[in-house]
């Protein structure tokens, strides 16, 4: 597995480095799919990021939710501009126009996904196609590239669609029917737009027994024999027989099953029960807890472990099942299956986290925000088949007898490395071996797409064409600096006239360039489809030298007007402003110092790496400019008296005067102090406070996300689009809003 070693692990590699193609990776269970998702950060030149459609598949994954990076609102998404209204008066739904109006992104989230060459989504399985047009639109949006699926970022999907299917509600779908023919990712108007590389691993890694392979695939594919079920229940077993099996687990299809059968036989034993708690840090909520807050074990119970050993040493992984031996207060010794001796735990650290760009570097970086600790244990006579995905079993009893959803009993044997360790609590019956429907017609059509290399060689093509095209591209620059330039007319400007003349200058820069560079582009192109490698090389060299030297003037005219911005007061929106233009410039300067590079490889077919010299690189720039930067804002400030470093105009707004008890409010809010802590400082009610920042938030002062909770934010104003009145909406809350809370956020409509 190592170095993508594999034929099919290679050409992922190849079709992640060497094109911009939209991938379905799959394959059936224990083939590798996780493994190559570990290893694709050292084998990558791209910015990616890992999201999956739930809490536990993004620990597992080692990446965040969708819904937490793309501030989804909970609810369906309908793929259209037109207001929910116009389909269903069912609460619950959104479109692209009330995704934009009422569930904006906030600047780090938009600084990330602007950063992004590449989405990574695991466990498509339970991906809905509507929520993967969410993602279209979000990405578009961040973007500024409707032209292009996913605003022109590659998209890898990873999954099993014979595995755990997508749920929606049956009012749900009623309404989301007129748009999808089923709600399966592979439906997304997105994917219909694009196309998409099916890529379908197909060395089993789990699975030595000819004879399992051929029923499990029997099994995916809707072909299940008579013969297949015949030899199945071969391995059925009576109850009396099952309970004097030791040490298996069982395998079945709902979670009050399994907690029965733990329950019951955790209290069978005897002794009394030891209870262990997790130590919770930060923001890491319950639908993320991988196993329940407090652990109750007695001495003989049977666990699993949930976690690989992050020693490296290997001592246990996901599925290793063991025995509990002895217990005390602070430590639990048990012994594993199949080994001697006595193996004392340790607790593990499960990391909630999310992506930003780290303001030093403007690279894309991991920060935590959120740490649960415990033992990586949990009680395993019994689990779902839905929590066994990902895990391997030498020997299980399976209890399928109930399955509700297709692919349940191809999930549940899976599981087992052969046939050997197979017992049958019921008989498997024929009506329960169903695959959906459509995604055995999806994988059919899908495994009818041309030959890998040929795909390959088209896709790689129409990339040498996009980054050839895109990386000399000004357009989205000018365009980003035109709008934050609109966004920021005021009726006040800098005193210092270097400032005054910044952004003007930046504009020209860019505007000056745009006949020039649209000429060079169209000649790179020329040489490349005329297939003359060694001059396109020799222009692209001569060409990058120059726009480099351009940008990183830019750059440092950027750096230098935020070194000065970030003296000043009152500035927050506009020094965001200016974080996103240099981003934009930064990440320009990379494309074009890796673009040579990029091609090189794509010409000799390599699969690209890590440019590890070249990001090395761009930061000892920034980090060089932005010390320059310092000297310059300290020399230029001792000229500047105003604290917002600005002049009133002819008409400027009324300045409050001194001691003014909403520039008090402001001022203490501003230092870091929450509004409990300004209530109590100035002896006034908390609704007051709420009062004067609203005030606050619609003169554009502060933010109103700074103020409220992300979630107490979307819930208001899901609500507000159909309540307008102020009271009424409280009394759809029932009082759990109060009217300063209601203010500031109907202030923040109001501003936006």
């Amino acid at each position: 597995m190592n170095d993508f070693s594999e034929d099919k692990l290679k050409i992922a590699a190849q079709f992640i480095n060497q094109t911009s193609a939209p991938i379905f990776l799959t394959g059936k269970a224990g083939t590798g799919k996780t493994t190559f998702l570990r290893e694709l950060a050292s084998h990558t030149y791209k910015n990616y990021i890992v999201v999956a459609p739930t809490g536990i598949a993004a620990l597992h994954a080692k990446g965040v939710t969708i819904h937490s990076q793309f501030l989804l609102p909970l609810g369906s998404f309908l793929p259209v501009r037109e207001p929910e209204g116009n389909f269903t008066d069912q609460y619950g739904f959104y479109t692209q126009s009330t995704l934009a109006r009422k569930h904006p992104l906030n600047q780090i989230r938009k600084s990330v996904l602007r950063s992004l060459d590449l989405l990574v989504i695991d466990e498509v399985s339970m991906l809905r196609s509507d929520v993967l047009d969410a993602i279209d639109y979000r990405m578009k949006s961040v973007k500024g590239n409707f032209r292009e699926p996913f605003g022109g970022v590659q998209v890898l999907l990873i999954g099993d669609l014979y595995q755990l299917p997508p749920i929606v509600k049956d009012q749900d779908w009623q309404i989301l029917r007129k748009f999808y023919p089923s709600m399966h990712f592979f439906e997304a108007k997105a994917l219909q737009q694009s196309g998409m590389v099916y890529l379908e691993l197909d060395k089993i890694f789990r699975q030595e027994d000819d004879e399992f392979i051929q029923v499990l695939n029997h099994l995916r594919e809707n072909q299940v024999t008579s013969e297949d079920i015949r030899l199945l229940n071969r391995h059925y077993r009576s109850e009396k027989e099952i309970q004097s099996i030791s040490d298996c687990i069982t395998l079945t299809t709902h979670n009050y099953k399994a907690n029965q059968i733990n329950s019951r036989e955790l209290q069978n034993l005897s002794g009394g029960s030891s209870f262990y708690s997790a130590e919770i840090w930060g923001d890491f909520p319950e639908s993320l807890f991988p196993i329940p807050e407090k652990l109750e074990l007695r001495v003989g119970a049977r666990i699993m472990f949930i976690k690989n050993d992050s020693s490296g040493m290997g001592l246990y992984f996901n599925g290793k099942l063991a025995t509990v031996t002895s217990l005390d207060e602070d430590s639990i010794n048990v012994k594993m299956d199949g080994e001697r001796g006595q193996f004392t735990l340790r607790k593990e650290i499960w990391e909630n986290k999310k992506y930003v760009i780290n303001s030093s570097t403007q690279e894309l970086d991991e920060e935590v925000i959120g740490t649960f600790s415990h033992y990586p244990v949990k009680l395993a006579w019994a689990v779902t088949v839905h929590k066994s995905q990902g895990l391997t079993f030498d020997k299980a009893i399976i209890d399928v007898g109930e399955a509700f959803a297709p692919g349940q009993v191809y999930v549940a044997l899976s599981r087992l490395r052969s046939l050997d360790g197979l017992i049958l609590r019921s008989r498997v019956q024929s009506d329960l071996l169903f695959s959906d429907r459509a995604v055995v017609d999806f994988s059919i059509s899908a495994k009818a797409q041309k030959r890998l290399n040929e795909l390959l060689e088209i896709h790689r093509e129409r990339y040498l064409q996009k980054i050839t095209q895109e990386t000399f591209d000004f357009e989205p620059f000018l365009k980003e600096l035109t709008h934050f330039q609109k966004d920021q007319e005021s009726s006040f400007e800098f005193e210092d006239e270097q400032m005054q003349t910044a952004l003007p200058w930046v504009k020209e820069q860019i505007q000056s360039e745009l006949v020039n560079s649209s000429r060079f582009q169209n000649q790179l192109l020329h040489l490349l489809s005329a297939g003359n490698k060694e001059m396109l090389l020799e222009r692209l060299q001569k060409g990058s030298d120059y726009y480099e030297e351009k940008l990183l003037a830019i750059l440092k005219r950027l750096i230098e007007q935020m070194a000065m911005v970030s003296h000043f007061s009152k500035t927050k929106k506009y020094f965001q402003g200016l974080e996103s233009l240099e981003q934009f410039c930064f990440q320009k300067i990379g494309q074009i110092k890796k673009i040579k590079l990029i091609l090189d490889e794509l010409f000799s077919g390599k699969i690209s790496s890590k440019m590890e010299t070249v990001e090395q690189d761009l930061v000892r720039i920034r980090k060089r400019l932005i010390e320059d930067a310092k000297v310059y804002a300290d020399e230029r400030l001792k000229e500047i008296k105003s604290k917002t470093g600005k002049r009133k105009a002819s008409s400027p707004k009324p300045k409050r005067q001194k001691g003014d008890s909403l520039e008090i409010t402001m001022e203490l809010f501003e230092s870091g102090k929450s509004i409990p802590e300004i209530a109590l400082a100035r002896g006034l009610a908390e609704s007051t406070i709420k009062s004067h920042l609203a005030e606050g938030i619609a003169f554009g002062r502060i933010d109103l996300e700074d103020c409220l909770p992300t979630e107490v934010i979307l819930e208001i104003l899901g609500s507000s689009e159909k309540i307008k009145g102020m009271k009424e909406l409280r009394e759809h809350f029932k009082g759990k809003y109060d009217y300063g809370t209601l203010k500031m956020v109907f202030a923040g409509t109001k501003n936006t």
